[in-house]
């Protein structure tokens, strides 16, 4: 089964609302289990990557690398957000007693979705001739900002942010993997995969599956750079407000994250 597909049918609402009953869940969880772990051995990804992604023509030697560039630099940017969030996943996991056992089965579906991304970017950057970013080491706390793995609401909130960033920081790099249709096509699905967990997440913490006016809700001053920009009501010269009114405006349209910028807040997370 194609991973895409895969992850995309893995990312049905279902899985990710509290209102689907935890049998349901489970029960669709096992009958894709295996097929979710045969689709997300690296080998196999590398070797779909192998024959779509790497077959991508380019018009000239020139123009080649110069689009090759731009396409792995955004692959890599990618792969550091999965990265991050794979272990913090992990770590929240394997922490006893941090994770409410009514949660347990939203993360853990997650947790899979991050660690199958992080394969696929790695054997995608592979066959292109680039070879993957090692994995930073990072600390969740932020310095000591923050204790998510002994304050469960600090982890949904990190959780939250993480996930809002992924969502914008693969919006922005859309442009940048144009030049290959293959990785255009996976990336776009990623994001989708990646705006349900966003969505879930905020819903778990009581906020609304969207952002409004550059509001997280009742999040931390320290994810504010997560969320800049998002208040913007301005589209295609249109003021949505003047309709809509400002928050809905706002809401009606996710603001790209530049690359620099979801760098940036991926490093205050890096050692």
């Amino acid at each position: 089964m194609n991973i895409l597909r895969l992850l995309d049918k893995l990312s049905h609402d279902q899985f990710f609302t509290k209102e689907a009953s935890r049998l349901e869940a489970i029960t669709d969880i096992s009958l894709f289990g295996k097929k979710a772990a045969k689709a997300a051995v690296p080998l196999g990804l590398g070797t779909l990557m192998a024959t779509s992604a790497k077959a991508e023509p380019t018009k000239t030697a020139l123009t080649g690398t110069a689009l090759k560039s731009t396409l792995t630099d955004a692959l890599q940017l990618a792969l550091v957000l999965e990265y991050l969030e794979n272990e913090y996943y992990s770590i929240g996991l394997s922490t006893p007693g941090l994770i409410p056992n009514g949660d347990r089965t939203v993360f853990m579906q997650i947790s899979k979705h991050e660690s199958a991304h992080v394969g696929f970017l790695k054997s995608t950057l592979t066959s292109l001739g680039t070879t993957p970013g090692n994995k930073p080491t990072f600390d969740f706390t932020s310095g000591g900002k923050f204790m998510p793995f002994t304050d469960y609401n600090q982890f949904l909130i990190l959780a939250q942010a993480f996930e809002d960033t992924g969502v914008r920081a693969y919006k922005g790099q859309a442009g940048n993997v144009m030049s290959n249709k293959v990785v255009l096509q996976a990336a776009l699905q990623i994001h989708s995969v990646e705006a349900r967990h966003a969505s879930q997440v905020r819903r778990m913490r009581a906020n609304k599956g969207w952002i409004e006016l550059a509001d997280g809700g009742n999040m931390p001053s320290a994810t504010n750079p997560v969320y800049a920009g998002e208040d913007n009501v301005n589209q295609a010269g249109y003021n949505t407000a003047t309709l809509f009114g400002a928050a809905a405006g706002s809401a009606a349209y996710d603001e790209v994250l530049s690359g620099s910028d979801a760098q940036t807040i991926a490093s205050l997370f890096i050692v």
